[in-house]
């Protein structure tokens, strides 16, 4: 972001004034399908979300159960795990299905890195961790040091949950300071970062602030949310997301894409990497299998 005479709150106010100004969705419930989908078009109104075709997301996730992948889709995808009560059997499965799609890379807690980073060596597939993960509560400190230990164990991938509270109390500069110390870690041990809104708990100004502060912090990434909140992606937030970060960082949708056709309308979104509970029918879905 080029230097101005204008502090951090004037230009977050300013740029998130703008992108509400010229934004189609505005947080209006979707009055296409008649069941009360809230902007959920993902779910209930695939066909009105394809049709935000310039808005642009990078990244997508699925579970474990995954089968035979279209390469395209697989390249988009961060196999994922963040259950509490995962074993070491399910994370080892995890893997050998990520190796066997070329996912992009599996997704799991910071205990699970140094496994993944083992049993990946030699394969194209990457480790991707969370940090501050799921409340995004802790401290900077706390997070760049988880990030350097996730980074020293074998992740080149850091998904972090921003101060949510902090930015719901317009306190922009510590939002800044949080991003701005994992961003520092990961980069300088050359892994990237994605920067987890939880847009579920936000409104569509908020989301304007939140993308506005990971660009200014360098974040490689924003990802609508954790899965452990009130909700998950919506093609609607992708398409803000990517408006206000434009085309040069990475969007990822993650949570409550069911289906291959909500995946589909994700990607047609915008999104460049998704996240997916139902790992298994969206894979044959989107492959033309039986689901």
């Amino acid at each position: 972001m080029p230097s101005t005479n204008y502090s951090l709150d004037q230009l977050v106010d300013i740029i998130t004034r703008e992108v509400l100004k010229v934004y189609p969705g505005g947080g209006q419930s979707c009055s296409g399908c008649g069941q009360g989908c809230e902007g959920n078009c993902a779910v209930n109104c695939p066909d009105r979300c394809r049709d935000v075709v310039q808005a642009g997301a990078d990244r997508l996730s699925a579970r474990l159960g995954a089968g035979q992948v279209p390469a395209d889709l697989a390249r988009m995808i961060d196999h994922t795990l963040l259950k509490p009560d995962a074993s070491r059997a399910e994370i080892v499965k995890l893997c050998d299905e990520a190796r066997a799609n070329s996912f992009a890379t599996v997704c799991v807690n910071p205990a699970w890195v140094p496994l993944c980073a083992d049993l990946l060596r030699g394969s194209p597939v990457k480790v991707c961790t969370v940090v501050g993960f799921p409340l995004g509560a802790t401290l900077p400190e706390v997070k760049a040091f988880e990030t350097e230990r996730a980074i020293a164990g074998g992740a080149s991938e850091i998904d972090m949950v921003q101060n949510i509270g902090a930015l719901k109390s317009h306190d922009y500069k510590l939002v800044a300071d949080d991003v701005a110390a994992v961003v520092r870690a990961a980069h300088a041990r050359q892994a990237s970062v994605k920067v987890i809104i939880e847009a579920a708990l936000l409104s569509d100004e908020e989301k304007v602030e939140s993308c506005t502060i990971a660009l200014a912090a360098g974040a490689d990434y924003v990802k609508t949310s954790t899965g452990f909140a009130s909700g998950g992606a919506t093609a609607a937030d992708v398409a803000l997301m990517r408006q206000v970060v434009g085309p040069g960082v990475g969007v990822k949708a993650a949570g409550g894409i069911r289906s291959g056709k909500d995946a589909q309308a994700m990607i047609a979104a915008g999104a460049t990497r998704l996240g997916a509970s139902a790992g298994i029918k969206i894979i044959k879905e989107v492959a033309g299998g039986p689901a």
